[in-house]
């Protein structure tokens, strides 16, 4: 009897054993994570406001027009943070630069805000 009952749970584990499968399904491609890289002055924003902004005879720091400079940081975000620059670069009726609105300076300049306004 001892020895019908060893068989029987080794027969019992063998089968436990051998039926179990895994249900997980591994993914041979590797998703890259987001991008935590952010926005910033000096590395995005910078250079399109000084080809687009701060040129000579409009926001420059000569004669900047409306008495709005927008040759460093703190002018830039300033500017942006009271809406002056995000409205007016979003206007439709008075749009900034007057040459037309840009959808990649938008974009950048949204993606600036919404990283908190970084410097570098």
């Amino acid at each position: 009897m001892k020895k019908l009952i060893q068989s029987t749970l080794v027969l019992s584990m063998s089968l436990l054993l051998f039926s179990c499968s895994s249900s997980e399904i591994s993914d041979p491609t590797p998703v890259d994570p987001p991008s935590e890289e952010k926005t910033t002055y000096d590395k995005d924003v910078k250079t399109l406001i000084n080809n687009s902004c701060a040129t000579s005879a409009c926001h420059d720091a000569d004669n900047p027009a409306a008495g709005l400079p927008l040759t460093n940081y703190n002018q830039v975000r300033n500017a942006a943070e009271t809406g002056n620059l995000i409205n007016r670069i979003n206007s439709s009726s008075n749009p900034m630069p007057p040459s037309g609105q840009n959808n990649t300076v938008i974009s950048i300049i949204d993606q600036w805000k919404n990283d908190g306004y970084l410097e570098n």
